[in-house]
């Protein structure tokens, strides 16, 4: 007798699947995020999945990586272009003007959880689906505002005793000193020997030759001019009181001039967190000051300040220092029942300790004794319940100790206080 293959699915290309014990290390990392932004008075939202195509290539950049590469893009039955969310920040700030958030109290402080989706080439910590938390203060000009959320991305970082990141900063000026640094830019850059694609990125974004990995082009920019040698007043003075709350704060940053991040719409405070565990894929999270993205998108004047962190990076990031989470509350009570009545009422008992706050797992599956004892000895619990018919007709429910092997009978009206007393 022949056995035909049985055809199996996979997980696309550049994904992943999060499967439990592994799982708790990015639930805990997306909780000590999101712990320090509840605190300081940030709401949730959640935007959906897929956008308007057009929301992107005018808030992110058209001459960016992700709009001209790495965005899922598809057409409806109705024609509507729409794309899969490549980042955050342009659907909370689209989100906010439909809604009318920002005609209310401003600030409007907001964070997020979520998968974002970009096509990339997949390596370690870079994969074409991954997660993020995401903060966004909308609607305030406040070199406070921007160092508050830095203060409270150290703070989640720090909270899950991660210890070798380095923040870099920058300032990226803003509409009155940027053109007349742009324009010096570009010429400093049009004397390079630079590929036809690089020379297009000169017309249309100039900043973001600064931030080409490639070493061939490092190599050119040695003397080009910078944005920190350009700022007007107002900027240089918005950047320094900037500086000195994060420092005031007991937060380290590096000054990083050609930092430039990979959107179009940053201003001003412009940030990254690095971790060097992570090799070529060294960023784990990083933001900045948008104050014209809400014009970009038809919106009114709106100074906005952001960031996001991945969840996929920053769980490499803690495995690279050997940082290990605490495990989740495990199973403290297993119940092994012996018999179809045993089974009714030790299910009862077991809904009843779970509402009272106890983990407590059941031995499905009819199991006998020998195997139910070894599924209750893994499951890491402190004690088992175990009843037959003979302890019912007792009323009674044996409780025995998995450490010790010590095993006494309770009172079966008894046993959800009794198991309570013990666990105390």
């Amino acid at each position: 007798m022949t056995t035909q293959n049985v055809s199996t699915f996979t997980a696309p290309r550049g994904t992943y699947d999060l499967l439990p014990p592994e799982s708790a290390d990015y639930l805990a990392v997306r909780e000590a995020i999101a712990a320090p932004l509840r605190r300081a008075g940030y709401g949730y939202i959640e935007t959906p999945g897929f956008e308007n195509v057009e929301l992107f290539a005018r808030g992110v950049g058209e001459s960016t990586d992700i709009v001209t590469k790495e965005m899922y893009t598809l057409t409806t039955k109705g024609g509507s272009r729409l794309a899969l969310r490549p980042e955050g920040t342009a659907p909370v700030v689209r989100a906010v003007l439909e809604h009318n958030l920002h005609r209310g109290a401003l600030p409007i402080k907001v964070w997020y959880s979520g998968s974002q989706y970009r096509y990339e080439r997949p390596q370690a910590g870079r994969y074409r689906h991954f997660s993020q938390v995401g903060a966004e203060a909308l609607g305030a000009e406040d070199p406070a505002l921007d160092a508050e959320l830095i203060i409270l991305a150290v703070d989640a970082y720090r909270s899950l005793g991660l210890r070798n990141f380095r923040l870099l900063l920058n300032s990226l000026g803003d509409r009155e000193c940027r053109p007349a640094y742009r324009a010096r830019l570009q010429e400093f850059l049009r004397g390079l020997d630079l590929d036809e694609a690089t020379r297009a990125r000169i017309e249309i974004n100039p900043l973001r030759v600064l931030d080409d990995k490639r070493e061939s082009v490092q190599k050119q920019l040695a003397g080009a001019p910078m944005m920190p040698d350009h700022l007007c007043e107002a900027c240089k003075e918005y950047h320094e009181q900037v500086r000195e709350l994060l420092t005031a704060a007991g937060v380290a940053f590096v000054d990083d001039e050609k930092l430039v991040r990979g959107l179009d719409y940053y201003t001003r405070t412009t940030f990254e967190f690095v971790h060097d565990g992570l090799g070529s894929q060294s960023a784990v999270g990083g933001g900045g000051r948008y104050d014209g993205l809400s014009e970009m998108l038809g919106g009114p004047p709106l100074p906005s300040v952001g960031w996001a962190l991945g969840v996929d990076r920053t769980v490499l990031a803690l495995r690279a220092e050997g940082v290990e989470l605490p495990e989740p509350s495990p199973t403290k009570v297993f119940a092994v029942p012996l018999g179809d009545q045993a089974r009714r009422t030790l299910f009862g008992v077991v809904t009843e300790l779970r509402r009272q706050g106890v983990a407590t797992d059941f031995a499905y599956g009819g199991k006998g004794l020998k195997n139910a004892m070894k599924s209750a000895n893994r499951s890491g619990a402190a004690y088992a319940l175990v009843a037959g018919e003979r302890d019912l007709a007792e009323g009674v429910v044996q409780l025995k100790d998995l450490d010790s092997g010590e095993q006494s009978p309770v009172p079966l009206d008894r046993v959800v206080e009794e198991v309570r007393r013990k666990l105390a």
